[in-house]
């Protein structure tokens, strides 16, 4: 089981960055519970949605960006949780592209694969893992989005959210699972150690023209379109 907290090249938790975070936090002196949590709320609230550059970038990197998705939210928050003592590991997916609708338009959305990678967390507490895919998206940008979306009442699938029950989003950590993108998904990897360990079996299809388009200009409409929809009142 030591493996769950392990070290590796993306949970970089040795960084003087993460390091520095953890101590003013004072995470490492809560009970067990309350440390998954705080910790949970941090990422999901103070780590804005956003989208990085890559996958594949450390945790370091994660928090000196301040925004991330669901891949590069989940390598910080499992390199917090793992400098923490809390064991850790990461599940593999695909989403079907049209959740991306809306954060994701126009020339981005019709070139973008159908099939994004996807990933969330799994936390071992209590003899028990624990799926954490509901801190991906921040409350503020929910709190929005419903409100621009208001009669939307059941279903929605959009703007990098795929719930049931849009009006009553469930993203709070209380020895239960989140979800916030889960019912997107169309294809299922399985689990793995660490994000590094994922990404060498498995990472995003993408052509060397299409992930150049993405870095440097894709992803900054992506987050445009993203703070448009926080931002709004």
């Amino acid at each position: 089981m030591e493996k769950y907290l392990e070290e590796t090249a993306m949970l970089d938790y040795s960084n003087k960055n993460i390091q520095k975070l953890i101590k003013a936090r004072g995470w490492k002196q809560l009970p067990e519970f309350k440390r998954i949590r705080a910790i949970y709320d941090y990422i999901r609230d103070e780590i804005l949605f956003g989208y990085n550059i890559d996958d594949d970038i450390p945790a370091s990197k994660v928090l000196a960006d301040g925004y991330g998705q669901c891949n590069t939210k989940g390598t910080l928050f499992m390199a917090l949780l793992r400098a923490c003592g809390i064991k850790c590991r990461v599940h593999g997916f695909t989403i079907d592209k049209k959740l991306q609708k809306g954060a994701m338009t126009g020339f981005v959305y019709r070139h973008a694969p159908q099939n994004v990678f996807h990933s969330w967390v799994e936390v071992l507490f209590e003899d028990k893992w624990y799926e954490l895919e509901g801190l991906i998206v921040d409350k503020e940008y929910i709190r929005k989005l419903q409100k621009a979306n208001k009669n939307c009442k059941g279903a929605f699938c959009g703007y990098g959210v795929a719930v049931k029950d849009f009006r009553n989003i469930k993203v709070d950590f209380d020895r239960n699972n989140t979800y916030i993108q889960s019912e997107g998904i169309n294809q299922d990897f399985g689990v793995f150690d660490s994000p590094d360990e994922m990404l060498k079996e498995h990472s995003q299809e993408i052509g060397a023209i299409r992930k150049f388009a993405y870095r440097y200009y894709g992803r900054h409409m992506m987050n445009r379109n993203v703070r448009k929809i926080r931002n709004s009142k």
